[in-house]
C-alpha cells in the first residue's frame, strides 16, 4: 500500500457504496474517494483513505457514489417546446409543428434561456456530461462553460437554412471557427452533426469526412431512425441510409449514430467493421413509435452502445436515470431474455460507453485514478429502496432522479443536496413559463 503523499487532498468523499463502473460490475463498500486539482487522485477502503490528510472530508452515508450519467444525445434548447406537439408520429410531428416552431421562435435569446433550463434539470438529474445538437451552437458553448457542465457541442449541418447560418457552408464555417475557440477547453468538445442522411446531400457529407478527419472531432447524427426512413432511402437511392455513409466513409470509431432502430445483418456488419458507436433514445423513440433499438444484439456483436434522452419536446424530460431504466426493461423485451441489459451493463451504458461515444473516456466515463472527478451520489436510504441487496439493481431498478444528492464536475460541487451552486432555479422557472405564454399566445 503507498504511503499517503505529503500534499493534501481537497475532497475525500465516504460514500457507503462506490460503483467505479470500470472494472465492470465492480462494487466497493465503505471505500473512499480522493480529489485533487479537480482529478481522482485515490480510491481506496476507507481507513486507509482516513490516512491521507484532506481539506475536507464528507461523509456520504446511505449514498451510492457513481460517474456521473452522460446523456448522449439531445437537442438542450428543446425544454422550451416540452409538451407542445404530444402523440404524433415523427414526420409530423417535425414538419407540421417543431419545425414552424423553430422558424418562428429560435433565436439566440431562445437558445441561451432554453439550454441554461436544460442543463439545471440535467445537473439534477445527475447528469455531468452532455451532447448537444441544436442551432446558435456558439451560444450553447457560452452557457455550458458558465454552468460548469461538461458537453460536445454537435454543428448541426442541414441543406436548408436553419437558425444562425444560412445554408450548410455558413454552418460548417461557423463550426470550424468554433472548433479553433475551444480547441483547448477542459470541459466543452466539438462534433459535426449533419442532421440525418434525409436532410443532407453527398457534396455536404463529404465537406464534413475532410473537415473531421483534419480536426479529428466526431459525427454525430440521426440514422435508421425509423423503418420509414430507411425504406424511403431505398427507394430513392438503391441503398440503405448506413450503407451509404460507409460508401461515403463517414462510418468510424468517432461516427455516433442516434437511434438506429433498424438495423439488419449488413448493417450490424458495418456498425462492428467500422467500430461506431450507437446511441439509444429509448423513450423519445416509444413516445414517436419509431421503433426499437435491438441493443442486446449490438452489446453481444461488440459495438459499443451509449445512451441519450433526446430533446425534451419528444421524451418530455431530461431524465437519464429514468432513460437508463427504460433501456434495461425495452431490452430485455426486444431480446426475449430476462438477462438481457442487467442493471449494471445498464449503468456503463450510461457512463462509460458514453464517453466512449464522445470521445471522452480517456477523461471521464469511470471512476478510475488520474480521470476528471465527475462523480454523482445517489441516496439510496428511502423506504422505497429497501432492502438493498445489490445497490446498483436498487439504483436503475428501484431509483428516480429524486435520489440525487450531490454532484461535481472536474472536482467543482454543482450540485449540494439537491440544490443548484451556480443557477438560480426560480429565474429558470419563471423564463421558462414566461417563453410558454409568449408561444402559446397567452
Amino acid at each position: 500500500m503507498p504511503k499517503p503523499a505529503a500534499e493534501p487532498l481537497d475532497l475525500l468523499l465516504l460514500p457507503t457504496w462506490l460503483v467505479p463502473v470500470e472494472p465492470a460490475g465492480v462494487v466497493l463498500q465503505d471505500h473512499g474517494l480522493g480529489i485533487r486539482d479537480g482529478r481522482i487522485a485515490l480510491i481506496a477502503p476507507r481507513a486507509e483513505a482516513l490516512k491521507y490528510p484532506a481539506a475536507e472530508t464528507r461523509e456520504l452515508p446511505g449514498m451510492l457514489l457513481s460517474p456521473g450519467l452522460i446523456n448522449a444525445h439531445g437537442h438542450a434548447a428543446m425544454t422550451l417546446f416540452r409538451g407542445l406537439a404530444d402523440d404524433l408520429p415523427l414526420m409530423t410531428w417535425l414538419q407540421e409543428h417543431i419545425w414552424p416552431a423553430e422558424a418562428k421562435w429560435v433565436d439566440e435569446a431562445f437558445i441561451r434561456d432554453g439550454s441554461e433550463l436544460a442543463i439545471a434539470e440535467q445537473l439534477k438529474s445527475g447528469i455531468t456530461c452532455f451532447s448537444d445538437m441544436y442551432f446558435f451552437p456558439e451560444v450553447i458553448s457560452e452557457v455550458a462553460h458558465n454552468s460548469g457542465i461538461r458537453c460536445q457541442i454537435a454543428i448541426p449541418v442541414l441543406d436548408f437554412p436553419i437558425p444562425g447560418a444560412r445554408d450548410a457552408d455558413e454552418a460548417l464555417r461557423k463550426g470550424v471557427a468554433l472548433y479553433d475557440d475551444i480547441k483547448h477547453h477542459p470541459r466543452l468538445s466539438v462534433a459535426f452533426g449533419p442532421h440525418a442522411p434525409y436532410t443532407v446531400g453527398d457534396d455536404k457529407l463529404e465537406s464534413i469526412r475532410v473537415l473531421v478527419a483534419e480536426m479529428d472531432v466526431g459525427i454525430h447524427m440521426h440514422v435508421h431512425e425509423t423503418a420509414h426512413e430507411v425504406r424511403e432511402a431505398v427507394e430513392r437511392n438503391g441503398e440503405r441510409p448506413l450503407a451509404r455513409l460507409a460508401r461515403l466513409q463517414l462510418l468510424g470509431p468517432r461516427f455516433q449514430a442516434v437511434h438506429m432502430t433498424q438495423v439488419n445483418e449488413e448493417d450490424l456488419a458495418l456498425l462492428v467493421e467500422h467500430n461506431c458507436s450507437v446511441i439509444h433514445c429509448p423513450e423519445s423513440n416509444l413516445k414517436l413509435a419509431s421503433g426499437f433499438c435491438p441493443v442486446e444484439r449490438l452489446w453481444e456483436a461488440g459495438v459499443n452502445v451509449a445512451i441519450g434522452t433526446d430533446g425534451a419536446a419528444s421524451n418530455n424530460d431530461l431524465d437519464l436515470l429514468g432513460e437508463t431504466r427504460t433501456a434495461a426493461l425495452l431490452a430485455k423485451a426486444v431480446a426475449g431474455s430476462a438477462t438481457a441489459l442487467d442493471a449494471h451493463r445498464a449503468l456503463r451504458m450510461a457512463t462509460l460507453n458514453g464517453a466512449r461515444a464522445l470521445g471522452l473516456d480517456e477523461r471521464t466515463g469511470s471512476l478510475q485514478v488520474g480521470k476528471a472527478a465527475d462523480l454523482v451520489a445517489f441516496d439510496l436510504s428511502g423506504l422505497a429502496q429497501q432492502p438493498i441487496y445489490d445497490p446498483v439493481s436498487q439504483l436503475v431498478y428501484a431509483s428516480g432522479r429524486d435520489s440525487v444528492r450531490h454532484l461535481w464536475v472536474g472536482g467543482k460541487q454543482l450540485l449540494e443536496d439537491g440544490r443548484l451552486l451556480r443557477m438560480d432555479e426560480q429565474r429558470l422557472i419563471a423564463n421558462a413559463r414566461d417563453w410558454g405564454r409568449k408561444i402559446a399566445g397567452r
